[in-house]
């Protein structure tokens, strides 16, 4: 794209056509972070879970959130733009429903990005201990000061940063998987047990589906982006349906690999007994020892990548309630050069860095308080916005003439609403196993993300009540 086109942008719209299919792809993968979702997410779904069953679990969630997007996406092409899932929720259930699903979304992203500075720092601090002795936080700001930067810039900036990041850690994990092919897999020989009912819905499944949901969390940001994609109304269909694919194919590959490996029989007793160097033994014994180091430095770009990405989504979050006029007007602001959102990104990094400061001042780990806690948080909090997602497509279409066939409009995004609705009552059944904590703040965890949705539906009431102009207005900034 040319500076003069991005100059010629209107100054609270962001600059248009500047990403295409594959950088939207790149954003929605890297945030779902390939190689920390299956080295740092899936050991303990073997070990905790189904075992040699996580391969098929996988393919089920897959199956979960295609399901999910043929509504999704149908709806994409009437409501697109950069207030996502506020403006699905807006358009389909109401104005008040659509506020509190934003407030949900933004504690949503923002816990998961704040979990994973947390990791940063951690695996950072460890990476270099012998060069330079810094604490766990310093690497963390460090993050956050460089994520910023990036962010600031035109959206195709970051998206090629993503890329890059995404395609080294998708390649070391394919050379590991080809490598456990090539040599003919594990003591059990090759196996498709994986994928048996019998094996998959076996005990365990539900706590498997804990961490395997949670891997997906991201793959809907590609509605986010449609202000600022190439021809939105195909773009963004094909983006979602191909990072869904993506992200299924590739998270099962790579598991039912690990178990052809060990062996479907002790694939959960090995996971359990050494969730850290799970992989890691596999990937020195398949490649050889300069891989496990390449691994290493591949799981900080990783991380790195989910952060930026994050922080890209919740930059659009704070811009559209600022260009809605539901929070200051100047987080509306586009960059006059890179036409990005950078009044949004200046506040919400801020943020970001204050909730850093709250955690290092209260002496919380990084791994067991700031990662564990703040991803048990994520998943609930995408969890029930994609709840009100599915309500809001069913409401939505119930208004419009008939243009797509009722699979469309009612029955997928009914299954999407009984899938998600089952997957909810898992992660709360399953709290204290995903967060490794019995604590009451955890505890509170579902009450949270419901009483966040109240307080923005409420907030919503009271500017009707007010402001009738401006809940007039809410939501049609993004038709």
């Amino acid at each position: 794209m040319t500076t003069h086109t991005i100059l010629g942008n209107p100054p609270d719209r962001l600059a248009k056509n500047s990403v295409g299919l594959a950088h939207i792809v790149f954003f929605v993968v890297a945030a779902a972070a390939p190689l920390t979702a299956v080295v740092g997410a899936t050991p303990a779904a073997f070990a905790f879970g189904n075992g040699p069953g996580v391969p098929g679990a996988f393919v089920l969630a897959g199956i979960l959130y295609l399901i999910f997007s043929v509504g999704f996406t149908a709806m994409s092409r009437h409501v697109g733009g950069t207030g996502a899932f506020y403006t699905y929720i807006t358009q389909g259930i109401g104005k008040p429903a659509g506020v509190g699903g934003a407030l949900m979304a933004l504690l949503t992203y923002s816990s998961v990005q704040i979990a994973i500075y947390g990791l940063f720092g951690v695996f950072m601090s460890g990476a270099v201990a012998s060069i330079v002795a810094l604490p766990w936080w310093a690497w963390s700001f460090a993050a956050l000061v460089a994520v910023h930067l990036c962010g600031q810039r035109n959206i195709a900036f970051s998206g090629t940063i993503l890329g890059i990041c995404m395609l080294a850690e998708v390649a070391i994990l394919l050379l590991l998987d080809i490598g456990i092919v090539l040599t003919g897999g594990g003591p059990e020989g090759f196996s498709l047990s994986s994928f048996s009912p019998a094996t998959v819905f076996s005990p365990g499944l539900g706590v498997a589906l804990v961490f395997v949901v949670g891997s997906f969390i991201g793959f809907e940001a590609t509605a986010i982006f449609g202000e600022e994609a190439e021809n939105p109304e195909k773009t963004i269909p094909r983006a979602t349906y191909a990072a869904v694919l993506l992200i299924t194919v590739f998270y099962a590959l790579s598991t039912w690999a690990i178990v052809q490996f060990y062996g479907p029989s002790k694939v959960q007793a090995t996971a359990g007994s050494g969730l850290e160097s799970f992989y890691f033994v596999a990937v020195d014994t398949i490649l050889g020892q300069w891989s496990s180091q390449v691994m290493n430095i591949l799981l900080i770009t990783s991380l790195f990548a989910c952060i930026l990405s994050f922080h890209n989504t919740l930059n659009r979050y704070f811009y559209a309630l600022g260009r809605e006029g539901l929070v200051v007007r100047a987080l509306g602001k586009v960059h006059p050069v890179h036409g990005s959102p950078y009044m949004a990104g200046t506040v919400q990094s801020a943020s970001a860095a204050l909730a850093l400061v709250c955690f290092v001042a209260a002496g919380a780990d990084p791994y067991t308080v700031v990662f564990s806690w703040m991803s048990a948080l994520a998943v609930l909090g995408i969890l029930a916005v994609q709840a009100l997602v599915c309500v809001a497509i069913v409401l939505f279409f119930r208004g419009l003439p008939r243009r797509y066939s009722l699979w469309t409009t009612t029955v997928a995004p009914l299954l999407a609403l009984l899938g998600i609705l089952g997957s909810i009552i898992l992660v709360i059944i399953n709290l204290p196993l995903l967060s490794g904590s019995e604590s009451a703040i955890v505890k509170s965890f579902p009450l949270v993300v419901v009483l966040t949705g109240l307080i923005g539906a409420a907030f919503a009431v009271r500017i009707r009540t007010v402001k009738p102009e401006l809940y007039a207005s809410l939501g049609k900034a993004f038709e």
